[in-house]
């Protein structure tokens, strides 16, 4: 089981001072609130390795009992997602809890390797209910039977620890695996290129040629006789 340190924090109006400090707040049904300080680098370690359905052991300085706890909220700085609050929940251990818990896929699928698919995964989250010593860290699927895209695993095909019930529908789908995408390229034919008509060259008139002058006839002068008048 985890384990996570912490203080009281007796003076909660003042922020806390150190950085690598955080506060928090410890309650339950049958315990009195407390107000808490855990140390950042401790409390991300253990977060990262049990996550929010895991049962902490949660040992409080000055005090003998142990709590058994659940990471129940935090609340983060939204520029650097640094923790600044620590909700920590004991429930009764005898009671069935309800939590989320991640999806994690394991082994490689064949009709992703063999014939080029893609792995769909529907779900990645899954509301589950158990008694809180019984919820599991996150719910492991096996791909490896996935060898057609007919193929898929529904929520029914789950694998869940003794104890551990769903609340989904059985059959939706958790995940498949999609046929490639057919790319058909459309092969343009490039235009045929037609000639670039040419505006239509303007004839030049057509000369004519000049008719040759008639030659004189013999005896003929330039000048032309008069008819019908007689020398004198």
């Amino acid at each position: 089981m985890y384990s996570l340190s912490a203080k009281i924090r007796k003076d909660v109006k003042k922020g806390l001072k150190e950085k690598e400090l955080i506060p928090a707040i410890l309650y339950g049904p049958k315990i009195k609130n407390l107000n808490l300080e855990l140390d950042l680098k401790e409390f991300e370690k253990v977060y990262k390795e049990a996550g929010e359905s895991s049962l902490v052991s949660l040992n409080i300085e000055g005090q003998k009992e142990k709590f058994l706890v659940l990471i129940y909220d935090i609340q983060s700085n939204p520029l650097t997602e640094k923790p600044i609050h620590v909700d920590l929940y004991q429930p009764p251990l005898k009671e069935e809890v309800e939590v989320t818990v991640p999806i994690v896929i394991e082994g490689e699928a064949p009709a992703v390797k063999n014939i080029g698919g893609t792995l769909v995964k529907n779900i990645s989250e899954i509301e589950i209910k158990a008694l809180p010593q019984d919820l599991p860290k996150n719910i492991k699927v096996n791909v490896e039977n996935l060898k057609s895209f007919e193929d898929h695993i529904s929520v029914g095909d789950l694998q869940l620890p003794p104890g551990v019930k769903v609340l989904k529908e059985l059959g939706e789908i958790v995940i498949a695996v999609s046929a490639p995408e057919k790319v058909e390229e459309e092969v343009k034919k490039p235009e045929e290129e037609k000639p670039e008509e040419k505006p239509a060259e303007e004839k030049p008139a057509e000369e004519k040629p000049e008719k040759p002058e008639k030659p004189e006839k013999p005896g003929e002068t330039g000048e032309k006789k008069e008819k019908g008048k007689k020398s004198s």
